[in-house]
């Protein structure tokens, strides 16, 4: 293999040092413990960092449901530059327990861990957010009911985003009529997308 396919397989691959860093905001470069579960996954630097460089301009005071949360990074990260708040969910106790702490070990205030099934999360009374994260567990067919049961309900306020991550070479599954797929990119085995809810914000395009 040449060292650009093994750089390019690494940055696809998560971090296995057992902390992951927070790279924006005001935790800046505060690493946190990972939670310990076989399918928990920081998403990588460079990943959020495009990420939230897409989303700086719906960012602050944004409400924000992170799905499949795992070690929070994604949640993290955005209250750390600037979102109001932060749902986490995330079934698994262990993975709770360590989001509560890390929580704890910020002084956040700003989120809410919800430790549930994320397709039941979705089965109660909607309440609209501005940003949700879907990145469940690779493999599993798990994007296309959760992006079917978002938009079944309103979970999104208008124009309201959508990150979707999967294992790169796979198609996303089609996005549900008023969605708009406003960007893509893809680092080593990851992909990853940007949908909008409806119309797009100035700055979008």
């Amino acid at each position: 293999m040449s060292k650009e396919r093994k750089a390019s397989a690494a940055r696809g691959r998560r971090r296995t040092d057992g902390r992951f860093r927070i790279i924006g905001g005001e935790w800046r470069s505060r690493r946190l413990p990972v939670p310990d579960a076989a399918e928990v996954r920081p998403t990588p630097d460079r990943v959020r960092e495009t990420v939230f460089n897409w989303l700086t301009p719906v960012l602050q005071g944004a409400r924000c449901l992170d799905l499949y949360a795992g070690s929070g990074a994604l949640g993290l990260e955005a209250l750390s530059r600037g979102a109001a708040r932060v749902v986490f969910v995330d079934r698994a106790p262990r993975v709770c327990a360590q989001l509560r702490s890390n929580l704890e070990l910020l002084g956040c205030t700003r989120a809410e861990v919800l430790c549930m099934d994320a397709m039941s999360s979705l089965e109660g009374r909607a309440s609209p957010y501005d940003i949700v994260f879907l990145d469940p567990p690779y493999g599993k067919g798990l994007l296309e009911p959760l992006i079917s049961r978002l938009a079944a309900q309103p979970w999104l306020a208008a124009g309201g985003r959508v990150y979707l991550e999967q294992e790169a070479g796979i198609p996303l599954p089609q996005l549900p009529e008023g969605w708009t797929l406003a960007r893509s990119a893809r680092a080593g085995k990851v992909s990853y997308h940007l949908a909008i809810c409806g119309a797009a914000a100035k700055g979008d395009d």
